[in-house]
């Protein structure tokens, strides 16, 4: 009786307040499959819904289980320089993991600003 070897992925979340993407790798970083808010729905106000997200992790559940991927590492990143990632996030790791995936590891890897370009609003900022 020998056992199925299962592989072990990298799954990157990127979400913003405006949409979900979501990037399948192995772990030598080639692409298994990338499916974003929009290939799922149309409307825009729809994209970063917890409810699209979930349609997203089907998607990704199905191109992982065509190469008998069960482990994953998850990898979520927001806009740079925001403290919170967006509504998707937790939508999709949920529904991973409801799918049978054994989720190893979760880091957040957002980018930090150090400096960066002039802040828009001049010396005394936006005057509301």
């Amino acid at each position: 009786m020998s056992k199925e070897e299962t592989q072990t992925g990298i799954l990157h979340i990127f979400t913003s307040f405006n949409n979900t993407i979501v990037h399948l790798t192995d772990l030598s970083g080639h692409t298994i499959a990338r499916i974003s808010g929009g290939m799922i729905t149309k409307q825009d106000r729809l994209k970063a819904n917890p409810t699209v997200a979930m349609f997203i992790a089907k998607k990704i559940s199905e191109a992982a289980n065509e190469i008998n991927m069960k482990d994953l590492y998850v990898r979520i990143r927001a806009k740079t320089g925001q403290d919170t990632p967006g509504p998707g996030a937790h939508a999709v790791i949920k529904s991973l993991s409801r799918d049978g995936f054994k989720i190893i590891s979760i880091s957040d890897v957002t980018r930090v600003p150090r400096g960066g370009p002039k802040v828009k609003g001049g010396k005394r900022g936006r005057r509301v």
